[in-house]
């Protein structure tokens, strides 16, 4: 620890008119620190409080910075780069977490913990504290998802009370102003590799008396928003792997002829059908790579080792040059398909036969325009942020 710093632990408490609550919640904290003996400080980040807030805040004890900025995340961000202490602890100061009973993620953190989340379903939910819909549905989904997606055995990925090294949460480069901060900061922890614990957490009714700041369906589908487009390979990469995989199977199969799979005929309409899936899922794994690619450009998600590693062979000339490649294949199976024509006098077709050549044909022109496409607005999304990098560095 630093000698001029001897600070441990800042307990940080996010604010926005908590005027009824956020004096007791002060006075809990500070309780906690001198019981425990614990060289520390409670932090409040205020976010624009017109109801007297930030004087109660003071009366209590606390140290307040304001934010301008509006936002749980952005309020969370400036006050954990304005606290002092080598560890963190946060809260809402709405009196639905007990900040005198924190001796758990203290613990936890001077073992090594880089993050120790709550677990409300583990300590308890009393009555009223969580509404029904939250509870059985909405933060089981969450967290089930959440821990899919970043392979991380957190139970209770949306707790709001928890602890973290603030120099290890400084390095994630933590950017969201909204509820869905909540979500970034253990993606983030997750894919950086982190040591994450987990504790059990009471919840209870919060002191406000008045609607919670939190809105269930929007600030819900906000996480999930977050979660999907921070993790696009379970959206759009394994499905478009999938699609793309069956899609080309079924090509290969195809050309031989129809076929008969148990009581199912496989025939030129299937084809049709397998011509769709190869170019939707081509599509969707373009997508997951652009999504990826835009989170990188635009610092919310760290450069993957993959991404490092290719960065230097996916340029806008490499694509281009398969763009090229797939358009002039599907263009000299086509010119191929009308010399055969002509060669015999322009006359009737056969529907089914002609059609096994010209679908794939198809397919591959949609590719190559599809593929050359990707790559334009790759090298476009990469110009217009290298300004705002430039900026970002110069600031």
């Amino acid at each position: 620890m630093n000698s001029l710093n001897p600070t441990e632990l800042t307990i940080l408490m996010p604010c926005l008119n908590e005027a009824r609550t956020v004096e007791r919640c002060v006075a809990a904290a500070r309780g906690f620190l001198e019981r425990q003996g614990i060289a520390g400080e409670v932090l409040v980040a205020d976010n624009g409080s017109t109801d007297g807030s930030i004087e109660l805040a003071r009366g209590a004890g606390a140290r307040v910075i304001q934010v301008a900025q509006r936002g749980y995340g952005a309020a969370l961000m400036h006050g954990i780069a304005a606290a002092r202490g080598r560890f963190v602890v946060m809260g809402d100061a709405d009196d639905s977490y007990d900040f005198s009973r924190l001796e758990q993620f203290v613990a936890q953190l001077r073992q090594g913990a880089d993050l120790v989340m709550g677990n409300r379903f583990r300590g308890g939910i009393e009555r009223g504290a969580m509404p029904a819909l939250h509870r059985y549905l909405g933060n089981p989904v969450l967290s089930l998802v959440g821990r899919i997606f970043f392979r991380v055995r957190i139970r209770d990925f949306h707790c709001g009370l928890r602890g973290f090294s603030r120099e290890a949460v400084m390095r994630l480069g933590l950017v969201t102003p909204g509820m869905e901060f909540a979500s970034e900061m253990v993606a983030k922890a997750a894919m950086a590799r982190l040591r994450i614990e987990e504790v059990p957490t009471t919840l209870r009714p919060d002191g406000r008396g008045r609607r919670p700041h939190l809105r269930p369906w929007r600030d819900g589908w906000r996480h999930l928003r977050f979660l999907l487009l921070f993790c696009p390979r379970w959206l759009f990469l394994y499905p478009g792997v999938i699609l793309l995989a069956a899609g080309l199977a079924g090509f290969f199969a195809l050309q031989r002829g129809p076929f008969s799979l148990a009581s199912f005929g496989f025939g030129i309409h299937s084809l049709l059908y397998m011509a769709a899936a190869t170019v939707l899922g081509a599509q969707l794994i373009q997508l997951a790579v652009l999504t990826k690619w835009m989170g990188v450009l635009s610092g919310i998600v760290p450069k993957p080792p993959w991404l490092a590693r290719w960065e230097s062979h996916l340029t806008l000339e490499a694509g281009l040059l398969v763009g090229a490649g797939l358009l002039a294949s599907g263009l000299g199976w086509s010119i191929a398909i009308v010399q055969d024509w002509g060669a015999t006098g322009f006359g009737a077709l056969d529907p089914t036969e002609t059609m096994r050549s010209v679908i794939p044909a198809v397919t591959l022109m949609i590719l190559g325009m599809q593929a050359a496409a990707g790559a334009l607005f790759a090298a476009a999304l990469k110009l217009c942020w290298s300004p705002m990098e430039a900026a970002a560095k110069d600031a």
